[in-house]
């Protein structure tokens, strides 16, 4: 196992990362299908702490209306020179 999969994202943001990388992000999701994603790998955070993640992801875009908005991501993860 590489030590990259052996961090734990200790924020939401971090976790939106987590699925931006293992490209569960390519097609469109609710805010549910996004929960429930992070629920398989172990994560829970509230609902505030969530929605404030996604609102301020900058690799997300959001689409829909008020309520029925679904997040996709901008493009590719590509790892930056920072991180690796």
């Amino acid at each position: 196992m590489q030590k990259d999969n052996l961090k734990i994202a200790k924020t939401a943001p971090d976790a939106l990362k987590v699925l931006w990388k293992e490209k569960v992000l390519l097609k469109p999701k609710n805010v549910e299908e996004v929960e429930k994603e992070l629920e398989k790998r172990g994560y829970n955070f509230t609902d505030k702490n969530l929605m404030m993640a996604l609102k301020n992801a900058k690799f997300l875009t959001r689409k829909g209306s008020n309520k029925n908005y679904v997040y996709i991501q901008k493009h590719p993860f590509m790892e930056d020179s920072k991180t690796r």
